[in-house]
Protein backbone atom coordinates (compact mmCIF):
# COMPACT_ATOMS: atom_id res chain seq x y z
CA UNK A 1 0.00 0.00 0.00
CA UNK A 2 1.24 3.19 -0.80
CA UNK A 3 1.73 5.97 2.01
CA UNK A 4 0.61 9.09 1.19
CA UNK A 5 2.63 12.51 2.93
CA UNK A 6 0.38 14.50 5.54
CA UNK A 7 -0.45 17.16 3.62
CA UNK A 8 0.41 20.81 5.35
CA UNK A 9 -3.14 22.63 6.54
CA UNK A 10 -3.12 26.04 6.14
CA UNK A 11 -4.22 28.52 9.03
CA UNK A 12 -5.98 31.10 9.18
CA UNK A 13 -9.19 33.24 9.55
CA UNK A 14 -12.41 31.65 7.44
CA UNK A 15 -13.32 33.99 4.83
CA UNK A 16 -16.91 34.71 4.81
CA UNK A 17 -19.44 36.02 2.55
CA UNK A 18 -21.30 39.00 3.64
CA UNK A 19 -24.58 37.38 3.14
CA UNK A 20 -23.43 34.03 4.98
CA UNK A 21 -22.04 36.69 7.93
CA UNK A 22 -25.47 37.95 8.35
CA UNK A 23 -26.78 34.47 8.79
CA UNK A 24 -24.35 32.67 11.04
CA UNK A 25 -26.14 33.94 14.26
CA UNK A 26 -29.45 32.34 12.66
CA UNK A 27 -27.48 28.86 11.20
CA UNK A 28 -24.15 28.27 12.08
CA UNK A 29 -22.36 25.27 10.01
CA UNK A 30 -23.15 21.88 12.05
CA UNK A 31 -21.01 19.04 12.62
CA UNK A 32 -22.19 15.65 13.67
CA UNK A 33 -19.50 14.47 16.03
CA UNK A 34 -20.45 10.57 16.62
CA UNK A 35 -17.93 9.20 19.26
CA UNK A 36 -17.69 6.06 19.50
CA UNK A 37 -16.29 5.80 23.17
CA UNK A 38 -17.40 7.56 25.41
CA UNK A 39 -16.29 11.39 26.40
CA UNK A 40 -14.00 10.58 28.72
CA UNK A 41 -12.13 7.84 27.05
CA UNK A 42 -12.24 10.14 23.94
CA UNK A 43 -11.35 13.29 25.91
CA UNK A 44 -7.88 13.48 24.59
CA UNK A 45 -8.89 12.79 20.56
CA UNK A 46 -11.90 15.37 20.69
CA UNK A 47 -9.46 18.26 22.33
CA UNK A 48 -7.19 17.79 19.68
CA UNK A 49 -10.00 18.28 16.57
CA UNK A 50 -11.20 20.92 18.27
CA UNK A 51 -8.08 22.63 18.17
CA UNK A 52 -7.28 21.55 15.26
CA UNK A 53 -10.65 23.37 13.81
CA UNK A 54 -9.42 26.50 15.84
CA UNK A 55 -6.57 26.68 14.13
CA UNK A 56 -7.97 26.74 11.04
CA UNK A 57 -11.01 29.63 12.09
CA UNK A 58 -13.15 27.22 13.47
CA UNK A 59 -14.38 28.30 16.82
CA UNK A 60 -16.93 26.45 18.29
CA UNK A 61 -20.35 28.94 19.32
CA UNK A 62 -18.77 31.76 16.93
CA UNK A 63 -18.90 30.13 13.47
CA UNK A 64 -18.98 26.77 14.02
CA UNK A 65 -21.44 24.31 16.33
CA UNK A 66 -20.92 20.84 17.70
CA UNK A 67 -23.34 18.26 18.29
CA UNK A 68 -21.84 15.39 20.38
CA UNK A 69 -22.91 12.25 20.47
CA UNK A 70 -21.35 8.85 22.76
CA UNK A 71 -22.09 5.26 21.63
CA UNK A 72 -19.91 4.65 25.05
CA UNK A 73 -18.24 1.44 22.76
CA UNK A 74 -21.80 0.15 22.07
CA UNK A 75 -22.03 -0.19 18.58
CA UNK A 76 -25.42 -1.07 18.02
CA UNK A 77 -26.07 2.83 18.65
CA UNK A 78 -24.13 3.93 15.90
CA UNK A 79 -26.68 4.25 13.14
CA UNK A 80 -29.44 5.94 15.59
CA UNK A 81 -27.02 8.26 16.31
CA UNK A 82 -26.47 8.88 12.59
CA UNK A 83 -29.72 9.02 11.80
CA UNK A 84 -30.67 11.56 14.60
CA UNK A 85 -27.65 13.61 12.79
CA UNK A 86 -29.57 13.49 9.51
CA UNK A 87 -32.65 15.11 11.04
CA UNK A 88 -30.66 18.29 12.62
CA UNK A 89 -29.37 18.66 9.30
CA UNK A 90 -25.94 18.53 10.32
CA UNK A 91 -23.16 20.22 7.31
CA UNK A 92 -20.47 17.35 8.46
CA UNK A 93 -20.42 13.62 10.30
CA UNK A 94 -17.32 13.33 12.14
CA UNK A 95 -17.49 9.10 13.16
CA UNK A 96 -14.11 7.44 13.95
CA UNK A 97 -13.73 3.52 13.47
CA UNK A 98 -14.58 1.71 10.38
CA UNK A 99 -18.18 0.67 12.30
CA UNK A 100 -19.27 3.64 13.02
CA UNK A 101 -18.12 5.91 9.61
CA UNK A 102 -20.28 2.37 7.86
CA UNK A 103 -23.20 3.17 9.89
CA UNK A 104 -23.36 7.11 8.69
CA UNK A 105 -22.55 5.98 5.37
CA UNK A 106 -25.50 3.91 5.19
CA UNK A 107 -27.82 5.89 6.63
CA UNK A 108 -26.77 8.83 4.38
CA UNK A 109 -25.33 9.34 0.90
CA UNK A 110 -25.69 12.81 1.04
CA UNK A 111 -24.18 14.33 4.19
CA UNK A 112 -20.38 14.50 4.02
CA UNK A 113 -18.71 12.21 6.66
CA UNK A 114 -14.73 12.05 7.93
CA UNK A 115 -13.17 9.51 9.67
CA UNK A 116 -10.14 10.69 11.95
CA UNK A 117 -9.17 6.79 12.39
CA UNK A 118 -9.96 3.87 10.17
CA UNK A 119 -8.03 0.44 10.11
CA UNK A 120 -8.76 -0.63 6.56
CA UNK A 121 -11.06 2.21 4.51
CA UNK A 122 -10.82 0.70 1.41
CA UNK A 123 -10.89 -2.96 2.28
CA UNK A 124 -14.11 -2.22 4.12
CA UNK A 125 -15.72 -0.66 1.64
CA UNK A 126 -15.54 2.88 3.12
CA UNK A 127 -14.20 4.34 0.36
CA UNK A 128 -13.57 3.51 -3.69
CA UNK A 129 -9.74 4.21 -3.07
CA UNK A 130 -7.60 5.77 -1.63
CA UNK A 131 -6.63 8.39 -3.92
CA UNK A 132 -10.18 8.77 -5.09
CA UNK A 133 -12.75 7.96 -2.28
CA UNK A 134 -16.10 9.11 -4.88
CA UNK A 135 -19.19 8.77 -2.71
CA UNK A 136 -19.37 11.08 0.42
CA UNK A 137 -16.50 9.74 2.73
CA UNK A 138 -13.13 10.21 3.54
CA UNK A 139 -10.39 10.72 6.02
CA UNK A 140 -7.44 8.95 7.34
CA UNK A 141 -6.68 5.32 7.71
CA UNK A 142 -4.89 4.30 10.98
CA UNK A 143 -3.23 0.98 8.66
CA UNK A 144 -3.91 -1.06 11.23
CA UNK A 145 -3.34 -4.96 9.93
CA UNK A 146 -0.21 -3.26 7.97
CA UNK A 147 1.77 -2.70 11.40
CA UNK A 148 0.60 -6.46 12.68
CA UNK A 149 4.12 -7.93 11.87
CA UNK A 150 6.26 -5.40 14.02
CA UNK A 151 4.13 -5.55 17.03
CA UNK A 152 4.97 -8.86 16.86
CA UNK A 153 8.48 -8.23 16.48
CA UNK A 154 8.80 -6.01 19.54
CA UNK A 155 6.58 -8.18 21.73
CA UNK A 156 9.40 -11.09 20.95
CA UNK A 157 12.39 -8.47 21.83
CA UNK A 158 10.49 -8.02 25.25
CA UNK A 159 9.02 -11.27 26.09
CA UNK A 160 12.19 -14.41 26.58
CA UNK A 161 10.97 -17.35 24.72
CA UNK A 162 7.96 -15.99 23.16
CA UNK A 163 5.64 -19.18 22.06
CA UNK A 164 2.14 -18.88 22.76
CA UNK A 165 0.28 -15.56 21.74
CA UNK A 166 -3.37 -14.95 22.42
CA UNK A 167 -5.30 -12.65 20.12
CA UNK A 168 -8.26 -10.73 21.51
CA UNK A 169 -10.27 -8.68 19.47
CA UNK A 170 -13.94 -7.91 18.81
CA UNK A 171 -15.96 -10.46 17.23
CA UNK A 172 -18.03 -7.64 15.53
CA UNK A 173 -15.37 -5.51 13.72
CA UNK A 174 -14.41 -6.45 10.57
CA UNK A 175 -11.34 -4.67 10.96
CA UNK A 176 -10.12 -6.52 14.58
CA UNK A 177 -10.99 -10.06 12.14
CA UNK A 178 -8.28 -8.54 9.84
CA UNK A 179 -5.85 -7.98 12.05
CA UNK A 180 -6.29 -11.15 13.79
CA UNK A 181 -6.54 -13.02 10.58
CA UNK A 182 -3.26 -11.04 9.46
CA UNK A 183 -1.52 -12.09 12.94
CA UNK A 184 -2.25 -15.89 12.70
CA UNK A 185 -0.50 -15.72 9.28
CA UNK A 186 2.84 -13.70 10.57
CA UNK A 187 2.78 -16.35 13.56
CA UNK A 188 2.51 -19.74 11.36
CA UNK A 189 5.99 -17.79 10.08
CA UNK A 190 7.48 -17.68 13.12
CA UNK A 191 6.50 -20.76 14.91
CA UNK A 192 4.29 -19.38 17.35
CA UNK A 193 1.25 -20.57 18.78
CA UNK A 194 -1.65 -18.68 18.74
CA UNK A 195 -5.44 -18.93 20.40
CA UNK A 196 -8.43 -16.30 19.26
CA UNK A 197 -10.71 -14.84 22.12
CA UNK A 198 -13.53 -12.98 20.08
CA UNK A 199 -15.50 -10.41 22.29
CA UNK A 200 -18.50 -8.80 21.50
CA UNK A 201 -19.70 -6.77 25.23
CA UNK A 202 -17.73 -5.89 28.29
CA UNK A 203 -19.73 -8.89 29.86
CA UNK A 204 -17.07 -11.20 27.54
CA UNK A 205 -13.99 -9.87 28.73
CA UNK A 206 -13.55 -11.87 32.01
CA UNK A 207 -14.58 -15.20 30.56
CA UNK A 208 -12.44 -14.55 27.81
CA UNK A 209 -9.44 -13.99 30.32
CA UNK A 210 -10.25 -17.04 32.00
CA UNK A 211 -9.90 -19.34 28.71
CA UNK A 212 -5.97 -17.68 28.21
CA UNK A 213 -5.08 -17.53 31.46
CA UNK A 214 -1.71 -19.58 32.47
CA UNK A 215 -1.75 -21.11 28.75
CA UNK A 216 -0.54 -17.82 27.01
CA UNK A 217 2.87 -16.35 27.52
CA UNK A 218 1.62 -12.18 25.80
CA UNK A 219 -1.52 -10.76 24.71
CA UNK A 220 -2.19 -9.14 21.69
CA UNK A 221 -5.06 -7.02 22.08
CA UNK A 222 -6.83 -5.52 18.63
CA UNK A 223 -8.23 -2.18 19.23
CA UNK A 224 -11.52 -0.98 18.64
CA UNK A 225 -14.17 1.44 20.56
CA UNK A 226 -15.15 -1.74 22.64
CA UNK A 227 -11.44 -2.18 23.83
CA UNK A 228 -10.75 1.23 24.26
CA UNK A 229 -13.68 1.87 26.22
CA UNK A 230 -12.84 -0.94 28.43
CA UNK A 231 -9.17 -0.65 28.70
CA UNK A 232 -8.64 -0.07 31.99
CA UNK A 233 -10.55 -3.07 32.94
CA UNK A 234 -8.77 -5.02 30.10
CA UNK A 235 -5.43 -4.64 31.72
CA UNK A 236 -6.53 -4.60 35.59
CA UNK A 237 -7.38 -8.35 34.47
CA UNK A 238 -3.95 -8.98 32.59
CA UNK A 239 -2.50 -7.57 35.24
CA UNK A 240 -4.03 -9.67 37.79
CA UNK A 241 -2.75 -12.51 35.60
CA UNK A 242 0.25 -11.55 34.89
CA UNK A 243 0.07 -11.42 31.00
CA UNK A 244 2.17 -8.97 28.92
CA UNK A 245 -0.23 -7.04 26.63
CA UNK A 246 0.82 -5.17 23.02
CA UNK A 247 -1.65 -2.71 21.70
CA UNK A 248 -2.03 -0.54 18.84
CA UNK A 249 -3.07 3.22 20.55
CA UNK A 250 -1.26 4.65 22.92
CA UNK A 251 -3.86 5.51 25.30
CA UNK A 252 -4.00 2.04 26.09
CA UNK A 253 -0.36 1.56 27.15
CA UNK A 254 -0.88 4.48 28.78
CA UNK A 255 -3.82 2.76 30.78
CA UNK A 256 -1.94 -0.11 32.07
CA UNK A 257 -0.97 -1.97 28.77
CA UNK A 258 2.90 -3.23 28.50
CA UNK A 259 3.55 -1.82 24.90
CA UNK A 260 1.77 -0.22 22.39
CA UNK A 261 2.96 0.67 18.71
CA UNK A 262 0.88 3.05 16.14
CA UNK A 263 0.04 6.25 15.01
CA UNK A 264 -0.86 8.67 17.46
CA UNK A 265 -4.57 9.28 17.95
CA UNK A 266 -4.72 12.83 18.61
CA UNK A 267 -2.57 14.23 15.87
CA UNK A 268 -4.85 11.98 13.47
CA UNK A 269 -8.03 13.63 15.12
CA UNK A 270 -6.11 17.40 14.90
CA UNK A 271 -5.70 16.21 11.40
CA UNK A 272 -8.99 15.42 10.45
CA UNK A 273 -10.08 18.98 10.93
CA UNK A 274 -8.38 19.99 8.09
CA UNK A 275 -10.83 17.40 6.02
CA UNK A 276 -13.92 19.44 8.28
CA UNK A 277 -12.27 22.78 7.01
CA UNK A 278 -12.21 21.86 3.11
CA UNK A 279 -15.62 20.61 3.49
CA UNK A 280 -17.51 23.59 4.21
CA UNK A 281 -15.29 25.61 2.56
CA UNK A 282 -17.38 23.36 -0.98
CA UNK A 283 -14.88 20.89 -1.72
CA UNK A 284 -16.40 17.41 -1.97
CA UNK A 285 -15.36 14.53 0.34
CA UNK A 286 -15.18 12.59 -2.73
CA UNK A 287 -12.54 14.64 -3.93
CA UNK A 288 -10.38 14.35 -1.05
CA UNK A 289 -7.64 11.99 -0.82
CA UNK A 290 -7.44 9.59 2.25
CA UNK A 291 -4.48 9.77 3.78
CA UNK A 292 -2.21 7.86 6.13
CA UNK A 293 0.62 8.65 8.83
CA UNK A 294 4.14 8.38 8.32
CA UNK A 295 5.19 8.48 11.77
CA UNK A 296 4.63 5.89 14.73
CA UNK A 297 5.05 5.83 18.46
CA UNK A 298 6.46 3.04 20.79
CA UNK A 299 5.10 3.42 23.99
CA UNK A 300 6.55 1.56 26.88
CA UNK A 301 4.87 0.84 30.27
CA UNK A 302 8.08 0.58 33.03
CA UNK A 303 6.06 0.55 35.61
CA UNK A 304 3.45 -1.95 33.96
CA UNK A 305 6.84 -4.10 32.82
CA UNK A 306 8.44 -4.16 36.63
CA UNK A 307 4.65 -5.88 38.14
CA UNK A 308 5.12 -8.47 35.84
CA UNK A 309 8.92 -8.71 36.37
CA UNK A 310 10.13 -8.31 33.09
CA UNK A 311 13.26 -6.33 32.04
CA UNK A 312 12.80 -3.74 29.04
CA UNK A 313 15.84 -4.67 26.84
CA UNK A 314 18.10 -0.59 26.94
CA UNK A 315 18.11 -0.86 22.93
CA UNK A 316 14.23 -0.61 22.88
CA UNK A 317 14.12 1.62 25.48
CA UNK A 318 16.41 4.23 23.65
CA UNK A 319 14.33 3.66 20.61
CA UNK A 320 10.89 4.49 22.41
CA UNK A 321 8.79 7.80 21.74
CA UNK A 322 7.31 7.54 25.63
CA UNK A 323 8.44 5.61 28.09
CA UNK A 324 6.03 5.43 31.26
CA UNK A 325 7.86 5.34 34.97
Amino acid sequence: MRRREFITLLTGAVSWPLAARAQQSAKLPTIGYLGANSASAQREWTAAFVQGLRELGWIEGRNLAIEYRWADGQGERYAEIASEFVRLKVSVIVSAGNEATAAAKRTTSAIPIVFPVAGDPVGTGLVASLARPGGNVTGLSIQQTDLASKRIEILREVVPGLHRVALMGNANSPNSIAEMRELQTIAGTLGLEISTHGIRHTEDIAPAFEALKGRVDALYVSGDPLVNTNRVYINNIALSVRIPTMYGFQELAEAGGLLSYGPSFPALFRHAAGFVDKILRGIKPGDIPVEQPTKFELVVNLKTAKVLGLKIPDKLLLTADRVIE
